[in-house]
């Protein structure tokens, strides 16, 4: 006698109680796994790009936003600080590596970043094809961005203004492609790098009336000299932020606190900020992590009176079974069967509304800050956790009604019907 065949077939005795169960089971497993997956990739995403980075100086405000539109580029930069006042910040002693950024522009919603060619160094970039900017408006793209835009080496593309494709456009200077990035599963896959220079220079028209008053104190033979040292120089240009790395773990308590205290800028610390981010969406994460364990319950509670309604149902069915050379142990698994059998077609149904939850979250992040979360194939460590989990609730649902069944009186039951 194939118990688990005759388990199979009655499944579907009681249709409507037993999809929702099932639908129940879906639901709950669905979510479960959506913030599983949601949560460890963020999680991991900002840690990555944290590494290396032990403080964040930029123009006063919002120390979380300097974090998020300086790290992550994500958010509005808070301002702009001088370059000497940045200089004075990367010569300290404290100071092991830096890295200066400015933005504010972007390419069809790709930000422009300008900095140093150590930025490179500090998210572990390799170059798949072309070579670093050697000048001015030369640009070496992310690999999403190439991708996405279909950029290639020799391509030349105009900035606009501020961090939507939205902004007045810089035709007058034009991008050069030199370079594109090997995926680095950071940031800088969905960023346009190029030199402080490069931003210095779309932006000089600000300070042309200026400039042209020094211009005239000087002779032609050092024109030039002077037009450099002046556009780039430390008392009229400005950047966005600096990536700091500390000489000493010590550093991270002292030299914050003296930048925000007695300078015109702001030092925020990355990992303490992003702490508290964690701890403020943790509390959503843990909330909508309990909702789907309530409704797991429910699920629980619903196959178990499935099971039972079920049972009052097929008790002569399961007399039947008893005469023709069934045992007790038989007819008890058969419950058993059934309910780990619902359950794991619940958890398939849940894994795969979660791989449909996070295609969807993806393309939604892809299209409002070109982040993008990765489908994964499949289970995770949490996920198997999770099958066990579903099948114990499946196997708690039918001990009572596979009781019933093991101590069944055959002849009262038979005689009754």
């Amino acid at each position: 006698m194939n118990i688990f065949k005759l388990s199979f077939k009655n499944i579907f005795h009681k249709p409507v109680g037993t999809v929702l169960s099932i639908l129940l089971l879906t639901l709950a497993v669905g979510i479960i796994s959506i913030l599983i997956h949601v949560n460890n990739s963020i999680e991991n995403q900002m840690n990555n790009n944290l590494k290396g980075i032990d403080m964040v100086v930029g123009a006063k405000g919002s120390p979380l936003q300097l974090i998020l539109s300086s790290v992550y580029h994500v958010d509005s930069p808070t301002g702009n600080i001088s370059l000497a006042d940045a200089n004075s910040i990367t010569r300290n002693r404290m100071v092991k590596n830096s890295t200066k950024l400015s933005f504010g522009d972007n390419y069809k919603g790709f930000k422009i970043v300008g900095t140093e060619k150590n930025f490179l160094e500090l998210y572990k970039c390799n170059l798949e094809y072309g070579r670093i900017w050697k000048k001015s408006l030369e640009a070496v793209v992310g690999n999403k961005v190439a991708e996405i835009l279909e950029l290639k080496i020799g391509d030349e593309f105009t900035s606009s203004h501020g961090l939507g494709d939205y902004g007045e456009s810089h035709e007058d200077s034009v991008f050069k492609v030199v370079g594109i990035l090997e995926t680095s599963n950071s940031v800088a896959d969905q960023l346009i790098l190029t030199s402080l220079e490069s931003v210095w220079d779309i932006h000089k028209e600000h300070d042309h009336d200026h400039d042209e008053e020094h211009d005239h104190e000087h002779d032609e033979e050092h024109d030039h000299e002077h037009d450099e040292e002046h556009e780039h120089g430390e008392d009229s240009k400005e950047i966005t932020s600096i990536l700091v790395k500390f000489d000493s773990p010590m550093n991270i308590i002292s030299f914050p606190r003296y930048i925000n205290e007695e300078t015109n800028m702001q030092a925020a610390v990355p990992s303490y900020e992003i702490s508290r981010l964690f701890k403020i969406f943790g509390i959503g994460f843990e909330t909508l992590t309990y909702l789907a364990y309530l409704i797991m319950f429910v699920s629980g509670l619903s196959l178990f009176l499935n099971l039972l309604n079920s049972l009052k149902e097929r008790k002569y069915e399961m007399a039947l079974i008893r005469t023709i050379g069934g045992t007790k142990v038989q007819t008890s698994l058969m419950l058993f069967y059934e309910s780990i059998i619902l359950c794991i077609i619940g958890f398939i149904g849940g894994i795969i509304l979660s791989r449909v939850g996070i295609l969807v979250i993806s393309n939604l992040l892809e299209e409002s800050l070109n982040y993008s979360i990765s489908i994964p194939v499949l289970l995770s460590n949490q996920e198997i956790l999770l099958l066990i989990f579903s099948i114990s609730i499946g196997i708690l649902a039918c001990v009572i009604p596979a009781v019933n069944v093991y101590n069944m009186n055959i002849s009262k039951t038979l005689s009754d019907e």
